[in-house]
């Protein structure tokens, strides 16, 4: 298969894995239905998830590097399928949260490895950020507005999805095999070396962590805001708005990540370097900060129109500040590092995503699902104004370190 083909391929693999991700989630308020539990337990099964893929990646988040994108892939995607044949049996609370824990360490195994091949194989500069924010954006909507669709609409509903999704995953799995190896498969030099690399850690070269660390507030704000929808969305759409049905679940999820994906091409144009990144991920970020308002505004007043314009708007920042993050931290990141870079990248960036979740969910039988949302947006809010001040400060730093030598500039 040539490169292009296989980015293709690769690229359509991690939309997929994504897609799986959100899938269950417009199945939540038949769950609830059935098995008559509360929306602190959603949030648990949702926090689960998060907890998983967060040791899957600090484990063998950067495996890949040593033995091959490939074996990583496959193995994911084998243990993914697992995950979706436990939820279409699932008659319990038990089964639900143990096919989200598998789900999870099918996701964060896949997530380094998919992450590093989409650039290994990116035919220009542009493509790989853009697939790499595009890919999860779209997965995460098509896959919870799709399994909105089959829930309501096609027969079985607690089962066709995820024959669906496993078909898909087998089919791509045969697809994979004709996708060229990406990565020297270096191995390991012995046990200890072996030990090592599986020995849960966060690490950065040390060259990249200072305009590393300046992405950061971007990735936090972007990936909480996914957070507050995929824990909260199909609560808030049931008890604040009176929306019922898996559709109106999956509208909030689609509406989010599609003009993610709107935002996330829109800026891909404008993205030709990292200096660029920078500016785009500040303007997303200011962009966020505007729809949050509305949906907090929405909440306030009961109106779900003002919700959903709010949440297409933030959506439309969403993509823009994780494209610019994604093409600095693709820029920056070493080829022989990069799943350890990409990896990391993800373990905070889903702490970010899973951790506010967890404590909303604690809160919300306290304190009500209003003030909860309110509280969480308003945190959201206060992450993306920190984004663009990082955002500022970084590129004047790097313009400092470009600037032409002068008199007093010499090198020694």
């Amino acid at each position: 298969m040539s490169r292009r083909a296989a980015f293709r391929v690769v690229a359509v693999v991690y939309f997929t894995i994504m897609a799986s991700s959100s899938a269950p989630s417009p199945l939540y308020p038949l769950y609830r239905e059935e098995w008559g539990f509360g929306a602190s337990v959603l949030t648990v099964v949702f926090a689960v998830y998060a907890l998983a893929l967060l040791v899957s990646l600090l484990v063998v988040g950067g495996l890949s590097d040593h033995i091959g994108r490939k074996p990583v892939v496959f193995a994911s995607i084998g243990l993914l399928v697992v995950s979706l044949i436990v939820f279409a049996v699932a008659d319990g609370v038990g089964w639900l949260i143990a096919a989200r824990v598998l789900q999870g360490v099918a996701a964060g195994a896949a997530t380094g490895a998919l992450t590093a091949a989409i650039t290994d194989l990116s035919p220009t500069p542009r493509s790989g950020p853009l697939v790499n924010s595009l890919a999860p954006a779209i997965g995460l909507a098509g896959g919870g507005m799709g399994a909105g669709l089959l829930v309501q609409f096609a027969p079985w509903p607690t089962t066709t999805v995820y024959v669906l999704l496993i078909a898909a995953l087998l089919a791509l799995a045969g697809a994979m095999v004709a996708v060229p190896e990406s990565a020297v498969a270096a191995g390991f030099t012995d046990r200890r070396h072996l030990r090592r690399s599986l020995t849960p850690t966060v690490s950065l070269p040390a060259s990249i962590r200072s305009a590393f660390w300046a992405v950061m507030p971007s990735l936090v704000a972007t990936w909480s805001l996914g957070g507050f929808h995929l824990s909260l969305g199909p609560s808030i759409m049931r008890s604040e708005f009176g929306l019922t049905g898996a559709v109106a679940a999956g509208l909030d999820i689609f509406t989010l990540f599609t003009a993610g994906a709107a935002g996330a091409a829109v800026a891909s144009r404008l993205v030709t370097d990292a200096a660029r990144g920078r500016r785009v991920m500040a303007v997303g970020a200011l962009v966020l900060v505007v729809g949050v308002g509305l949906d907090l505004m929405g909440l306030a007043t009961g109106t779900a129109a003002v919700y959903f314009a709010g949440t297409a708007v933030s959506g439309l920042g969403w993509g823009a500040a994780f494209l610019g993050a994604m093409r600095v931290i693709g820029a920056i990141a070493p080829p022989d590092d990069r799943a350890g870079v990409f990896s990391t990248t993800y373990v905070l960036s889903y702490l970010a995503f899973g951790l506010p979740a967890v404590i909303a969910g604690f809160v919300v039988g306290v304190v009500g699902l209003s003030v909860t949302a309110t509280v969480y947006g308003g945190y959201v809010i206060a992450c993306a104004l920190g984004s663009v001040v990082a955002t500022r400060v970084s590129a004047r730093r790097a313009g400092r370190d470009v600037r032409p030598l002068g008199p007093d500039r010499q090198p020694a």
